[in-house]
């Protein structure tokens, strides 16, 4: 059950915060920019206002997710730290002697509230309105990109994960006391997940039981994510087969296993968008459902910019409709074609037809492929193959037994002929070397706040991880900017 009215703290310890807490602490300087009250509002729904006992503040247990994003620690280490720390008590709107939250209460909190509440377009539309509000943001500009985040158990079979987790913890307690390699339990065997989950519980109870050592932080850490993990696992059963990661693929040779997010970002730095997908989606495909959510959130557009994967035509389609320049170059298959310098015909621009290596003059050209229908057009010259048969230049150009030979040209459409000329001029090269920021700007999500590793299996657990995390991203950036304006 949750109160309609707020409670007025009091305590003769309030004045603490002033002393400890600086007017330039983060998190003092977060809670003064943001009204939370917008949470409560939405997570009405999800309690009894007239039955049951008080529950946990929303916003407090909202705050302790943010928390969590912000410094990137477990769920246990999280809670014990807000027994002590005086900047957290004041975040999360305790009294300085007040008791902290048991950590299972987040998980709860994770599963239970935030389900269907479109937690991302919200937290990002709340900053945006914020960064509106102080005038921050005054280009027309957004950036895009993708992302991609490692799914939490990767490619790893539940037992290699579980393995590594209590090696972790092992290997600290060795630190410390080389002795407890006698008293922890000999390793399994057997290829069983469940042989392993009760391994992991074993050293678990075994570090609890030496208190002198289960309270060293170096300690603590590993051993609370170990246990974390077995809790989960509890819950879900298998870590590699997480039902949403896909493989997804950074260049030719690299790939990863995991999710994207789909990201627009003004020219201030500010997330203004956000789609989380699973690995394996296509970058151009989102521009249009970037561009509509930017555009709700207050934003007004008149550039893209972003990289060759966003040069489709559909997108460039979208564009000329919608009335924006779109700063992104073609694929050079388009503007150069696939074939080297020694593969390509002559064209005789007298006779209308291409001209192969050894002379011969193609007899007819057709065009193939249906206009504005999937891929570009085509024209196609044909050679008459009684010749081909007995070129002395036909090994790697005329197939033996081939009933014709072709040479083919891509027809460019109009979209791309026009995008070919602008990416051609100084404008677009001056607005192109703006896409530096959206890069720096996934370094810092990801080096900064641990997003890219996923903190929990599933897509919901991925788009929860990219709202908390991009809701504290953009509120470091607007209080940078309200600092750079005094």
């Amino acid at each position: 059950m949750i109160s309609n009215q707020e409670t007025l703290k009091l305590s003769p310890f309030m004045a603490i915060y002033d002393i400890v807490v600086p007017k330039n602490n983060m998190l003092r300087q977060i809670n003064e920019l943001v009204d939370f009250s917008f949470i409560l509002d939405e997570l009405k729904t999800k309690y009894c206002l007239d039955n049951g006992r008080n529950a946990v503040p929303p916003i407090r247990m909202f705050k302790y997710l943010l928390l969590k994003a912000i410094y990137d620690v477990s769920d246990e280490d999280l809670v014990e730290r807000s027994k002590y720390d005086m900047s957290f008590k004041y975040f999360l709107d305790m009294t300085p002697e007040e008791d902290v939250i048991h950590s299972s209460s987040l998980t709860k909190f994770r599963r239970l509230r935030l389900q269907d509440m479109g937690l991302l377009d919200l937290l990002i539309g709340k900053t945006v309105e914020i960064a509106l509000e102080k005038n921050i943001i005054s280009s027309k500009t957004i950036i895009v990109d993708a992302t991609h985040t490692n799914a939490r158990y990767n490619q790893k079979s539940p037992k290699e994960y579980l393995q590594e987790k209590s090696k972790n913890v092992r290997k600290a307690v060795y630190q410390f006391d080389e002795t407890m390699k006698e008293i922890f339990p000999p390793k399994t065997t057997s290829n069983e997940v469940k042989d392993e989950l009760d391994y992991c519980r074993q050293v678990v109870e075994i570090v609890e039981a030496q208190h002198k050592i289960a309270s060293i932080p170096a300690v603590t850490e590993k051993l609370n994510v170990l246990k974390e993990v077995v809790e989960d696992f509890e819950v879900q059963l298998s870590y590699s087969a997480d039902p949403d990661a896909r493989v997804g693929h950074k260049s030719v040779d690299s790939s990863f296993f995991g999710f994207k997010t789909h990201i627009a970002m003004s020219d201030e730095r500010i997330i203004t968008a956000a789609v989380v997908t699973t690995g394996e989606k296509s970058d151009g495909k989102y521009l249009k459902e970037l561009i509509e959510k930017s555009k709700t959130t207050g934003i007004e557009i008149d550039t893209v910019i972003g990289d060759a994967a966003y040069s489709e035509k559909d997108n460039l389609q979208l564009a000329k409709t919608e009335e924006f320049q779109l700063v992104s170059k073609l694929n050079p298959q388009i503007t150069e074609g696939g074939r080297t310098k020694e593969e390509e015909f002559e064209f005789n621009k007298d006779a209308g037809m291409y001209v192969c290596k050894a002379g011969h003059m193609a007899i007819r050209t057709a065009r193939t492929n249906k206009k504005n229908v999937g891929k570009n057009q085509r024209q196609t010259y044909y050679f008459d193959i009684e010749k081909c048969k007995v070129c002395p230049l036909r090994e790697g150009c005329y197939k033996e037994d081939a009933k014709s030979k072709t040479y083919s040209v891509t027809i460019k459409s109009m979209e791309h002929a026009e995008q070919e000329v602008f990416q051609n001029t100084d404008d677009f090269k001056e607005l192109a070397r703006s896409r530096y920021k959206i890069e720096a700007k996934n370094s810092e999500l990801k080096n900064g706040h641990g997003y890219d590793v996923a903190s929990s299996a599933g897509l919901f657990g991925m788009e929860m991880q990219g709202a908390t995390t991009i809701f504290v991203v953009n509120l470091k950036r607007i209080l940078t900017l309200l600092k750079e304006k005094e």
